[in-house]
């Protein structure tokens, strides 16, 4: 008899959490639709719509070329790249290999279905000066990858830019690309064909 009393804990549990979720979500939402971006403890700005957060997706955004994107790799690491234009952006494989691929195939052996563009708070997306040039002239070259310190995220911050740095995570990358824009980073999805 304890076991179904469990399972209705359990459930009741994971309710609570979806409605707290549910909540916060509401509260983001309205906050960026004012500009309020929140802050991080030490008083660092924090990227408040990581793509791995589910989100209402009232609003698609259309990369132009140049723009950040990423989608999820199996809930705990998100890959990064820089959209070229018509369906295809550059990523950084994990063989090394810097090449052009199709938003299916980016996507292809992730767990995600969705891309996200990196935006401010009005779903404009973030674009560096030089990035669109600095990842076209990296196509088809090679790097020495390591998942910690040679990366999707290093690359793309070389491509925004120019500097080689060792970036660990998709958290610190956010923390660098919010400090270079000055700015709270938001994940919006991507206004592409799904892919299946």
């Amino acid at each position: 008899m304890a076991l179904p009393l469990l399972w209705l804990g359990g459930a009741a549990l994971g309710a609570a959490f979806i409605a707290d979720a549910k909540q916060k979500q509401r509260q983001l939402t309205l906050d960026r639709r004012l500009g309020r971006a929140p802050k991080a403890p030490e008083g660092k700005r924090v990227s408040p719509l990581a793509p791995s957060v589910l989100h209402l997706g009232e609003v698609k955004v259309t990369p132009p070329p140049g723009a950040m994107v990423c989608c999820f790799v199996f809930g705990v690491i998100e890959h990064t790249g820089i959209w070229l234009g018509d369906d295809t952006l550059v990523e950084l494989h994990g063989c090394g290999l810097i090449r052009p691929v199709s938003s299916k195939r980016f996507l292809a052996g992730r767990t995600g279905s969705r891309i996200f563009v990196a935006c401010d708070h009005q779903h404009r997306p973030l674009i560096g000066e030089s990035v669109l040039e600095r990842a076209q002239q990296a196509i088809y070259q090679y790097r020495d990858y390591d998942l910690f310190d040679n990366n999707c995220h290093r690359f793309v911050w070389y491509c925004l830019t120019g500097e080689e740095l060792s970036i660990s995570s998709f958290d610190k990358f956010n923390r660098l690309l919010a400090s270079h824009f000055a700015q709270a980073i938001y994940w919006d999805e991507a206004a592409i064909a799904k892919c299946d």
